[in-house]
């Protein structure tokens, strides 16, 4: 099962990951990662998430089917929001079955740290003062962990 979503709405983590195990007896892991937005020390008021519609799809398919490739895991799901998002509130999911919690892990960082380095989203931020920040930066630290996977 292979599951890609790009929507405005909210989404339930519990759900979602229910999906990959319900009624499977063969499954022996589940490992998921919800990511929220921060108040960045009560700065931000909202985070504006914008993506590059069918492109951001194909991207996200690509990646969690490398992972699939590299670690025998049969389940994924990868769901990210755009539009405003308020701290606290959840931006991305990723979800990933498989036979063993080693290959689930890997697999799900994987998927995460090609995600925040190739996939086509922008993040711009919004402060409580009501100014509109500009847009984030890629940061080294993401592009260092997708680096990892490159000597592996």
């Amino acid at each position: 099962m292979l599951t890609i979503r790009i929507q405005r709405e909210d989404f339930d983590p519990a759900k979602e990951a229910e999906a990959l195990t319900h009624g499977r007896t063969d499954v022996g892991a589940l490992v998921t990662f919800t990511g929220l937005c921060r108040s960045e020390a009560g700065a931000l008021c909202a985070l504006e998430l914008e993506h590059y519609p069918g492109m951001a799809e194909m991207e996200l398919e690509r990646i969690a089917q490398e992972a699939r490739a590299r670690w025998p895991v049969d389940g994924i799901v990868v769901l990210h929001r755009y539009g405003k998002i308020e701290p606290g509130e959840r931006i991305v999911f990723v979800a990933v079955s498989g036979g063993h919690r080693g290959e689930a892990f890997h697999a799900a960082e994987y998927i995460m740290d090609f995600l925040k380095t190739s996939a086509p989203f922008w993040k711009r931020e919004h402060h409580v003062d009501g100014s509109a920040g500009g847009w984030v930066e890629a940061k080294d630290a993401d592009d260092t962990a997708a680096e990892r996977w490159k000597r592996k």
